[in-house]
């Protein structure tokens, strides 16, 4: 059985261009574990440039619900600048969901 990969890293920019250079790195890691046999979940993709769509917290909450029926979180470099992806952390390790840090 295939397991499932959540991508995690930086998506907010103070520009544009820096949320589009986000989504970029989290799809070329996101392509990395595809290769390695996962199935993968990169939310940045999921939501590209939606922003203003919804709340902020709605894609949060929402994306933790996601993380929460993945076997594994790939923490991508830049991982410590992000406050969504720290919670994103600390929610894989209260409900003992294994993290890879990918490019450290």
């Amino acid at each position: 059985m295939m397991k499932i990969a959540y991508i995690a890293g930086p998506y907010r920019a103070k520009t544009k261009l820096g949320i589009v250079l986000n989504i970029i790195r989290a799809r070329k890691v996101a392509k990395k574990y595809w290769k390695k046999g996962y199935a993968v979940i990169c939310p940045h993709s999921n939501s590209a440039l939606f922003d203003g769509v919804v709340p902020d917290e709605t894609f949060l909450d929402g994306d933790i619900e996601i993380l929460n029926r993945c076997d594994v979180i790939v923490a991508i470099e830049g991982w410590q600048r992000s406050e969504g992806t720290k919670n994103e952390l600390r929610f894989a390790r209260t409900n003992n969901i294994p993290i890879i840090y990918d490019g450290e």
